[in-house]
């Protein structure tokens, strides 16, 4: 009962998906490119928005799932994802024979 609980509530959530007005797309609308440069500067733009009002973190009207696509790679890929830094934990085993000292 627990997993259905646990997958019923993000199945849920995407029920709530925003959409966007076909007519609200003009040919000008940030595309996959400018996606792709909102993504990598995220951080960035989100420390600004939290004092500018006028700063978003994502851009409103954009032509849907390029922007979408780009904003993606540039997040995980170019931006806050692409850490280079990996720890690597390596477990050394020393067999050790017990010797039974005659003496």
């Amino acid at each position: 009962m627990k997993r259905l609980a646990l997958l019923a509530a993000p199945l849920a959530l995407t029920a709530c998906a925003a959409t966007q007005a076909a007519d609200a797309v003009a040919p000008g609308t940030p595309g996959f490119l400018l996606g792709l440069w909102h993504g990598f500067i995220f951080p960035v733009a989100w420390i600004v928005s939290l004092f500018a009002p006028k700063v978003a973190i994502y851009a409103v009207p954009n032509n849907g799932g390029w922007y979408d696509f780009g904003y993606f790679l540039g997040i995980v890929v170019f931006g806050v994802g692409a850490r280079k830094s990996r720890v690597i934990y390596k477990d050394r085993v020393i067999n050790v024979r017990a010797r039974r000292l005659d003496g």
